[in-house]
Formats: C-alpha cells, structure tokens, sequence
C-alpha cells in the first residue's frame, strides 16, 4: 500500500521523471530565508528535518523535543552496509497494523481529532482524494509524470493508508514500524524529503474542504503535528536504507513457465544480491506499465544461485499480471522494489506451522517449508492447500514432493467445486492448533475468513501471521 505523503516515480529510464532518481541532496529546512505567508508559516511547521546525502553523516541527527513522541523512535538503528551473499538478510518486518491492534486506551488529543475528520470524510473519500490530486498537479504540476496514468488504484492507496495511521496513532511501536517500512518501500518511486510539504499542503487543503462541519484551527493544528511525525518516520527510515541498499533492483526474466491458461511461475536474476526471508514479498514492475507496481510473494526461500520466483494470475482488467504471465518471456527486464512482510518463521521456538495457502498464496507457503526444512528442524508443518478445482492446484506436484522428502510434513489439498468446502473451514477438522504459529496466504476475503476461524477455535492473535490486507487488494492487477 502507497502511503499518502508519497509520490510514485517515473520508470528510471535516461531523461525521464524529471530527474528524481539523481542521487539524494540536501533537502529545504524549516529555516528557510524565503518570505512565509500565512499558509507558508503552516507548511513551515509541517517541514521534515533535512538529512544529509548518504554517508555524509554516520549518525544522522534526531529531532529534538519539539517532535511528538512518535517521532523520537521514529530514528532507526545504526544499519550495517548492504549484504553480500555471505551476510544473513535483515530481521523480518515488525508485524503490520493489521495483524497486531492497538492495545485499548485512552485516546490522545490529536488522536480523537484525527479520527473524527476521518469519520467526517468517510462517506465521501472518493472526492477527497480526488480534489487532493487535483491541488497537487495544479499547484505542483511538475510532480504528475511520477504517477502513473491510472489514479484509480492509487486513489484507494492513499484513503487505506489514511485510516490505517488514525486507526494506530496512539500505538507507537506499530505505527512506527507500518510507516518504516513504507518509507524503504517508497524509495523506488524517487520520494525525496522535499516531496512531503507538497503532499502535506495539499492532503490538509483536502481534508480541510470536505470536513469543513468539523474543521478548526485545533483541527488543523492535529493534523499538521500528525502528518509531520508522519513524514519524518519514513524521511528516517528511506535515509537509513540508503545505507545499505539501492532503492530498487533490476532483475531479468531467465525462466517462464505457464502452469495454467491463467498462472505462472516466472524466476528472474537480479542484477545485485538481494536479500530477504522466506514468507516475504516484494513490489514489481513491468517495462510495459511503467510507474505501476504490483505486490508478489517469493516462491522459494533464498536460493545460493540468487534467483528469485513468483507465482502470478492474470486477473480481468490486470495490468501487471496480465504482462507477466501472456507477455513476459526471458530476457524481459523488470524493476524490484525492497522486500517486506514479516509472515516469516520464528526459528527461536519448535513450534509447530500450520499453513492455509490458497490459489497463488501457495507461493510463501511453499518458502516457508523450504526455510524450516534449510534449518535442519523437524518441526511439524500442516499445509492446507485450497484452490476451486484440481486444475487450479497448480503446484500439488511440488508439494507431495516436499512431503515426501520431509516426513514432519503434511500436505492436504482442499479443493471446494460447489462452495461447499472452504479452506479455512477445513482446518477445524483436524487439531488441536493452539500449540502451532498459523500462517494465511492467499485472496483477501479468504485471509479475513481464515483469520476468524483461527481465532475461533483457539490459535492465539499474537501467533496469527499474514501481511497486510491493503498490500493485496490491487497485488494482482
């Protein structure tokens, strides 16, 4: 999911997008020698801290007390340079608004006057988002051709991402870590610091028009102290990734293979070691759509040749899927944004795995066997296989095979012709799970539905992995 203070980038080609992806510079500071106008004043307050180009500061600064306390753990860690092929990859993303909730409490200030504008917008976020757009091409015309052509799904990025920080904004240690890694993420799109007074301008230029019955000046203030925690959580966050890794990867097409009229398996090499952990995905774009980014698990967990494998369905009216499984052939050169997730295996414990994969959700399902079986453990792993028909079990064969090799393994396809059987469902007649970390890949509505039988019949929330569900509502297209 795209974050509302982002901007996609142009494709990377020579001369495109304006320049934005030249190397970093120093971004403008609140302490700027130009005349502020009143609502230059405002923006004045919603200006990240500027950070220096890559390696000019070992330390980057932190801001000081006049940051919400967000912000003061919004500075990351000291992170080690990029990893080669003989480091370990990085430790898995902290887990995803969605899948930890805020403990209840007493909402701050800001917090209840962030989330009455959100109530106040609700019925009508097709035109907030729309007349957010249309400030900011009118007013910053030169950041259009970052975005791609199509706003639509775009538009529905940035409202999730809206309610996503309300829903968290008291939970610091989440919201902390949802907009961390949305910062590394957006790095691909050449989002620079000096982007986010722009966006911000315009977002509360929005907000303001369309909560105008619950707009104020207490209103305002909320959001502009709100938004530049925002900004700066990921300002730090894509600073410190500048450190250790490129923004995106280019990586060719080396093998196709059409599983189904509809699904395959496309493998790619990467033009330089890409690190990240089984039960992960990342971002991918086409050099047919350019600007257009798709989300996509990785099949397998690393590989020693460096090669990296996705599982993709053409769905109707799927830009990228459609590329990818009817137009990609090898030779094809596609851009990788940074991995993500943290439906990853916690390798601290035995505990058993219990995995529900459904259609292409086999793909991190399949990873996370081959990372447990990669670490010599004999823990059980109960896979739970659903597709529509047997045809759509496109990759059983190489499931029985896994359990065949591995005897802590079982594999049970579950097939539902009529609606009558339904994956999640299936889980509840075999048992008990209350001792196994569950893992749910696959369609949304399947994740929501798998999430709710796991909680009803015991597996804890806190031992409930899967990503976010605003990241797969366009992974498709």
């Amino acid at each position: 999911m795209d974050a509302p203070t982002t901007t996609p980038a142009d494709n990377g080609t020579p001369g495109g997008g304006g320049g934005w992806f030249t190397p970093r510079t120093q971004p403008t500071t609140a302490q700027s020698s130009e005349p502020e106008t009143a609502e230059g004043s405002r923006l004045a307050a919603m200006r990240p801290v500027g950070r220096p180009r890559a390696g000019a500061e070992e330390n980057p600064p932190v801001r000081q007390d006049t940051s919400p306390p967000v912000a003061q753990e919004a500075a990351p860690p000291e992170i080690p340079v990029q990893p080669t092929p003989s480091t370990p990859p990085p430790p898995p993303e902290p887990r995803v608004p969605v899948q930890r909730p805020a403990p209840a409490r007493q909402a701050s200030p800001d917090a209840v006057l962030v989330r009455r504008t959100m109530a106040e917008v609700g019925p009508v976020a097709d035109k907030v988002t729309s007349y957010f757009y249309a400030l900011l091409f009118v007013r910053h015309p030169d950041l259009r051709p970052m975005f791609p052509a199509a706003m639509d799904t775009q538009r529905d990025r940035l409202l999730k991402a809206l309610l996503t920080a309300a829903e968290h904004i008291d939970n610091t240690e989440v919201l902390v870590a949802y907009l961390q890694n949305l910062g590394r993420g957006h790095r691909k799109y050449g989002t620079r610091p000096e982007h986010y007074p722009a966006v911000g301008e315009c977002l509360i230029g929005a907000l303001s028009k369309y909560a105008s019955a619950v707009w104020d000046a207490e209103t305002e203030a909320a959001w502009v102290r709100t938004y530049t925690t925002i900004s700066q959580v990921m300002i730090d966050a894509a600073a410190a990734d500048e450190l250790r890794a490129p923004a995106w990867w280019y990586a060719e097409v080396v093998a196709h293979d059409l599983r189904t009229p509809d699904v395959a398996v496309v493998t790619v090499r990467p033009d330089q070691p890409y690190p990240f952990l089984a039960g992960q995905y990342t971002s991918l774009e086409t050099p047919w759509w350019p600007r257009i980014w798709r989300h996509y698990s990785f099949a397998s967990a690393p590989r020693s040749d460096g090669l990296l494998s996705f599982h993709v369905k053409a769905l109707p009216a799927g830009w990228v899927s459609n590329a990818l499984v009817h137009r990609a052939r090898p030779g094809d050169i596609l851009r990788l944004g940074p991995p993500a997730g943290s439906m990853t295996v916690d390798h601290t414990t035995d505990s058993g795995l219990l995995c529900l994969g459904g259609g292409t959700g086999i793909a991190p399902i399949k990873a996370l066997v081959e990372d447990v079986a990669e670490h010599g453990e004999r823990r059980p792993v109960e896979v739970f296989y659903g597709a529509r028909s047997d045809h759509d079990l496109y990759d059983i064969d190489t499931m029985l095979r896994l359990r065949q090799s591995h005897p802590w393994l079982e594999v049970r396809p579950v097939v539902d012709r009529h609606g009558l059987v339904q994956l999640p469902d299936a889980i509840r007649e075999f048992g008990p799970w209350d001792e196994y970390d569950a893992y749910v890949s696959g369609p949304p509505g399947m994740i929501r539905s798998g999430v709710d039988v796991l909680r009803d019949i015991g597996v804890p929330s806190e031992r409930i992995r899967h990503d976010a569900l605003e990241e797969l509502v366009t992974a498709g297209s």
